[in-house]
């Protein structure tokens, strides 16, 4: 039962996947990502337009009336247009844009430089476009032609041999594509790592979603044991309790009859609450955890078995988890007294130490080894009490002997305990 209905009553039904917002890392990265990208694009355009335009402006003053300029003038346009114009090419063409954008400026780049060596030093844009652009044995291979014709326009310009001309141009392109590469695969190292810490942190979010599912189900089989599994074992001994004596004491029988019929609506109850996660009925109605215990007591005694309530200390005001999770505790162990211990009495024992809330349970039955599962119990029983336990900070301790009886005690640590005005100065019994 508790398999079918615990992913109801835990909120697991599938939800549609959620849409990033603009509040998500990923995107915020993203984002980041896409400005960088600008501002860079930015920066090398504004820088390969100034060289362009100082390049162009040089050699119509150094070459006016050269038959020439109008190739020049055009082929400076083109490298102009391609240049600012390609990031509109690359959306046309799906990805293969910069490409096709690096090869019409390269290519334009080339036969103005064999017509002009003056344009040779606009190829250090081009050098980082490649290098972003490429892979890199591809970008290297390109850096390096136009390394050499670099070299090949100055000497044209020179028209002399310089050493610094042979050392220059190649130390600032190794430089810069040294530095250029260290960066790229630094920066693909981080974007890897991030990536695995992104992983995990889906990995943990999916672990704890399924620890909140295992933990909600272990909870609604608790609260399933310890309200309608114990509601119908009662109801069924005193069935068989009334059949037994159905003839011989019509009025005994009655009594159980309508003794079953008040458990069936107090678990009724109970079920309702269950399916509504709220707290136990006892408790509901107020009165806190000594009036339910003493409340439980009353019900739970019978001629053949007394139950009584014993309350030790000052009162304090407990957390309703921890009202709850006694309360359920003294429900089972009692369940188990009823079923198992062939006892005579019973008592319940709530002691409110200052540091600490202590629930005892005691009777006079048969016992058994603490060290071995107790004969003839059934489902969660002990496991549910101390599953309680732990999930706030407690411990559960079982003291029993055969033919000696059993005392089991729940234990509960306390933040700051206040006393209630008003409480009880004495110890009150019940039974």
């Amino acid at each position: 039962m508790s398999r079918r209905t615990a992913p109801a009553a835990a909120g697991t039904t599938s939800r549609r996947p959620r849409p990033p917002s603009e509040g998500d890392p990923a995107i915020r990265d993203a984002q980041g990502a896409d400005r960088d990208d600008r501002w860079l694009d930015t920066v090398m355009n504004t820088a390969f337009i100034a060289l362009l335009a100082g390049s162009l402006l040089r050699y119509l003053i150094k070459h006016p009336e050269s038959p020439r300029v109008p190739w020049v003038i055009g082929l400076s346009a083109a490298l102009a247009v391609f240049q600012l114009a390609g990031h509109r090419l690359a959306a046309r063409t799906r990805g293969r844009g910069d490409l096709v954008r690096l090869g019409l400026v390269v290519g334009c780049w080339v036969v103005i430089v064999l017509l002009a060596p003056s344009f040779a030093w606009c190829a250090v844009p081009l050098i980082y476009t490649g290098l972003r652009s490429l892979p890199t044995r591809a970008a290297v291979a390109l850096v390096a032609v136009l390394c050499a014709l670099v070299m090949i326009a100055e000497w044209r310009l020179r028209q002399g041999v310089d050493p610094l001309l042979l050392l220059l141009p190649p130390a600032v392109v190794v430089l810069a594509t040294a530095v250029f590469l260290h960066m790229r695969r630094q920066a693909d190292r981080l974007r890897a790592l991030v990536d695995d810490l992104l992983r995990t942190r889906r990995e943990l979010a999916a672990i704890e979603r399924r620890e909140g599912v295992l933990a909600e189900r272990q909870r609604l089989s608790m609260e399933i044991h310890d309200t309608l599994a114990q509601g119908l074992s009662s109801q069924q001994m005193l069935l068989q309790a009334a059949e037994r004596v159905w003839d011989s004491d019509p009025d005994k029988a009655r009594g159980h009859v309508r003794t079953a019929e008040s458990i069936a609506e107090r678990s009724l109850a109970e079920a309702r609450r269950f399916v509504h996660d709220l707290a136990p009925a006892e408790l509901a109605e107020g009165g806190g955890l000594a009036r339910a215990l003493r409340a439980l007591a009353e019900r739970e005694s019978t001629d053949a078995l007394r139950v009584r309530f014993h309350l030790d200390g000052v009162p304090v005001p407990l957390p309703d988890r921890v009202e709850s999770a006694l309360l359920r505790i003294a429900q089972g162990a009692l369940a188990n007294v009823r079923e198992h211990a062939d006892a005579s009495a019973a008592a319940l024992t709530l002691s409110q130490l200052g540091d600490q809330v202590v629930l005892d349970i005691a009777d006079d039955g048969a016992g058994f080894l603490p060290v071995e599962r107790a004969p003839g119990v059934r489902g969660h029983g002990l496991a549910a009490m101390r599953a309680r336990l732990r999930q706030l900070g407690g411990a559960l301790t079982i003291e029993s002997a055969p033919g000696q009886g059993t005392v089991v005690s729940a234990a509960i640590p306390l933040e700051r305990p206040r006393p209630v005005d008003g409480g009880a100065d004495s110890p009150l019994e019940h039974g």
